[in-house]
């Protein structure tokens, strides 16, 4: 990464280079959210095709509008985002969304464990940032919540009339998708 020269007044460089870290991880994350959704919005089959392809949408873009913000505050603070495809590769934790073409309950489940990644993520990442950068804190509050209130469409196709979901002892997208079928 490189040295920030300059940044928000308020801030040192040196917490500022700080925040601008944990916010490319972020940025990465919901770079490979948005393009997750879109491969399981384009992937989709099933009796739910369509209630599920059309709920998928409006999180692609909520998310694209996430990672906007996140990039534009990396800017703001004197960082430099970086969305190429090569850097999120590079740099992510975490593996590829292993469905392809699948039905809609299974693409569900295993969306599911996406979201629980991402959002236990930006939670880590919301706690880091209290003493850091508030107005970066505040930002990653308001995305964490819509993130939940996505996972939570998600997760009203796999709902149980107990509340249990038929998926939650898998631990990986393909365990989650075959326990949902």
């Amino acid at each position: 990464m490189a040295t920030i020269r300059y940044t928000v007044p308020g801030l040192e460089r040196g917490d500022a280079e700080k925040v601008v870290e944990l916010l490319q991880n972020r940025l990465h994350a919901l770079n490979d959210l948005q393009l997750t959704l879109k491969h399981a919005h384009w992937n989709v089959i099933g009796p739910n095709f369509i209630a599920v392809h059309e709920m998928l949408d409006p999180q692609v873009d909520g998310v694209r509008n996430m990672v906007d913000a996140v990039a534009e505050r990396i800017a703001t603070l004197g960082g430099s985002p970086n969305g190429t495809p090569g850097s999120l590769v590079r740099e992510r934790t975490w593996d590829d969304y292993s469905l392809g073409r699948d039905d809609s309950i299974a693409h569900l489940a295993a969306l599911n464990l996406v979201y629980d990644g991402v959002i236990a993520d930006h939670r880590t990442q919301i706690a880091k940032t209290e003493s850091l950068d508030p107005v970066t804190q505040d930002l990653l509050i308001t995305q964490a919540s819509e993130l939940e209130q996505f996972q939570w469409f998600v997760r009203a196709h796999l709902e149980n009339s107990d509340g249990s979901l038929n998926s939650q002892s898998a631990g990986t997208e393909t365990g989650a998708a075959d326990a949902a079928r």
